[in-house]
């Protein structure tokens, strides 16, 4: 079942200042909440326990626990479920998530070759390197068949906006959402930072009652913002084939989309959307294409 209720923390009441054609009025206005959380990693090397900050990040509170475990998925620290023991807020740190390996483990933090600060905005922000954001995707996209219908391409920003509760509220959150083939809303995260959306999409999915749900091979993401190069490697490295943005994607985004084998959709709203990559895997127009 789609989660249905944004958690309790979305949104925070301000008093402000409201301008319009009357005279201005103070009025109440709930604003979308930001706050820090800082993604810890406990890993056993050589006998000895380690904890360790890898990240921190400014998020909307709720679903810390998924967007950790989404966040050390995509990033390449976690290959799968199996591999977490388990996921549950730091004892001595507020707003700390702390994800523990299991004791035979091997860590590899060399593909968080990044600063240790992550922005809301922009994930990709303090990268070293693009190499460093080019992990190696453990799940291979399928091929690229036709198996998507663009009318189902068309309900999916409706279905997710009638599911924004938190953006509803504030209008300062974006969502990320998992469909199935059908265009079946599956599940929805909002927050400020639309990378932390999708992480948390996939951590719930990673560490939900379907322990078995990656990859996401017959699934369709949605956001509800541009299509970056950071969310276009986070559909991959959880072998999902479709991403489909509200926004345009950026030039690395069509690179990558395009490199791997993805299909990447751009400006899906109101009936039309462009296909920058992986257009084999929607039913007409691969029909349209060959008779052109």
């Amino acid at each position: 079942m789609p989660t249905s209720l944004p958690p309790a923390y979305t949104a925070t009441p301000f008093s402000i200042l409201r301008i319009a054609a009357d005279a201005p009025e103070i009025d109440a206005d709930l604003i979308a909440v930001e706050e820090p959380l800082e993604i810890q990693l406990g890993y056993t090397r050589r006998g000895i326990e380690i904890r360790k900050t890898v990240a921190i990040t400014m998020r909307t509170p709720g679903h810390d626990q998924e967007l950790a475990a989404g966040f050390l998925f995509t990033e390449g620290v976690v290959h799968s479920s199996a591999e977490i023991a388990a996921v549950e807020p730091a004892p001595d740190t507020p707003n700390a998530v702390v994800v523990t390996l299991r004791p035979d483990v091997a860590v590899e933090l060399r593909t968080l070759d990044r600063n240790n600060y992550i922005t809301s905005s922009c994930g990709v922000c303090g990268k070293g390197s693009l190499d460093a954001v080019r992990t190696v995707a453990r799940h291979p996209l399928p091929e690229p068949e036709p198996q998507f219908e663009p009318a189902v391409i068309h309900r999916l920003p409706q279905t997710a906006r009638a599911a924004q509760h938190g953006f509803g509220q504030t209008g300062g959150l974006h969502a990320a959402a998992l469909f199935d083939r059908d265009g079946r809303l599956i599940a929805i995260r909002e927050d400020v930072g639309r990378h932390n959306a999708l992480d948390k999409i996939i951590g719930a999915r990673l560490l939900g009652a379907g322990r078995e749900a990656i990859p996401l091979s017959d699934r369709i993401l949605f956001v509800s913002s541009r299509a970056s190069f950071e969310l276009v490697q986070k559909t991959i490295m959880a072998g999902c084939p479709v991403l489909a943005a509200v926004g345009a994607p950026t030039s690395l985004a069509v690179e990558l989309a395009r490199d791997t084998g993805a299909t990447l959709l751009g400006f899906v709203r109101e009936n039309r959307f462009n296909v920058y990559a992986g257009a084999t895997r929607l039913r007409a127009l691969t029909s349209a294409l060959m008779h052109s």
